[in-house]
């Protein structure tokens, strides 16, 4: 079993910060790789940022390039999504989500990977 809790979602206004964590627990070793994925009423779930075993290996949607930076440290078995200048697309739920090895590196933040999704924490960006 692996248990994903989020945490540091909330109301800002666009040009804003938040920092998304997520904690995990139980059988997460089995997990390298963690990411964020990001799910808006009628569409289906997108990843915004995942990262793998180590920071040099990590993924941003195109959208978010430049203004999300996903880190990790695993000696306190967390994840974090630090998202500096926030616009009003930005808005969502945020999932943290464990994945499985992906069949080609390309495809490290592909929901067709994921195992363990956590609750999500709502992000809302004001303009």
């Amino acid at each position: 079993q692996v248990q994903l809790v989020e945490s540091g979602g909330g109301l800002v206004q666009a040009g804003g910060s938040l920092r998304l964590s997520c904690a995990a627990a139980g059988d997460i070793v089995n997990y390298k790789n963690i990411g964020w994925f990001r799910q808006v009423p009628g569409t289906e779930p997108e990843g915004v940022s995942c990262i793998g075993s180590s920071d040099s290996n990590t993924y941003y949607i195109d959208s978010v390039k430049g203004r999300f930076t996903i880190s990790r440290d695993n000696a306190k078995n967390t994840v974090y999504l630090q998202m500096n200048n926030l616009k009003p697309e930005d808005t969502g739920v945020y999932h943290c989500v464990a994945l499985m090895a992906p069949t080609t590196p390309s495809q490290l933040c592909s929901a067709m990977f994921s195992s363990h999704w956590g609750p999500g924490t709502q992000v809302i960006v004001s303009s």
